[in-house]
């Protein structure tokens, strides 16, 4: 549940997703327990966070905000990456690989979000050279 402020009245439920570039890696030790956190620095999720046509996310990194909450528990996050995207030197595409849920930590954790992007293949497609292209095959490209 999202609330902005203690005086909300109009709370909602929703499933948001942060971006981020973890600067630091703490490992604070309580001696009777360890905790690992990262200090992130989270991409401004105004308008940088786009999400194009054929549903990928693309942020600008270089758009810092949520200065406030630099720290996030290991446990919290999730791993992913960015390639630059060919369109536009500013964003970066958000790729991801499919998460490995342990079910005995995923069982006792709530609201354990699994970020639904797809995997990558693990093999190159087959692509026909433009030479040989029949002029009945349509070519999709992304608009830009």
């Amino acid at each position: 549940m999202q609330i902005a402020s203690a005086k909300d009245k109009n709370p909602v439920v929703s499933d948001m997703t942060y971006y981020g570039v973890i600067n630091e890696i703490w490992d604070i030790d309580y001696t009777m327990f360890k905790v690992l956190v990262f200090m992130v620095d989270w991409v401004d999720s105004g308008n940088n966070i786009h999400v194009d046509d054929l549903g990928f996310t693309s942020v600008e990194l270089d758009r810092i905000g949520h200065k406030n909450d630099l720290f996030i528990l290991a446990s919290q996050a999730k791993q992913v990456f960015y390639v630059p995207d060919q369109r536009d030197e500013h964003l970066s595409v958000v790729c991801a690989m499919a998460q490995k849920v342990n079910e005995s930590v995923a069982n006792k954790v709530e609201g354990d979000n699994i970020i639904e992007h797809p995997p990558f293949l693990n093999e190159a497609p087959t692509v026909n050279s433009f030479d040989k292209e029949d002029d009945d095959v349509k070519i999709y490209h992304r608009p830009g």
